[in-house]
């Protein structure tokens, strides 16, 4: 993907949460990480990413799922 193709795919993103707002913004994401991780072949090339995520937003919160 080219920085101007991820540049468009972030502006999208962010367009799409404005339009279903902060409630709903959750569930957008999780659809569309569902979405994006079914394309992978298999949870070894996905677990890593979600490593990463959750190491760049400061490790893991009080809650649990």
């Amino acid at each position: 993907m080219t920085d101007a193709d991820l540049d468009h795919s972030y502006s999208a993103l962010c367009e799409a949460l404005t339009q279903v707002g902060e409630a709903r913004a959750p569930m957008l994401l999780s659809m569309l990480c569902l979405s994006l991780m079914s394309r992978c072949e298999r949870a070894d090339d996905v677990l890593p990413l979600i490593a990463n995520a959750l190491a760049q937003s400061d490790g893991p919160d009080d809650h649990e799922c």
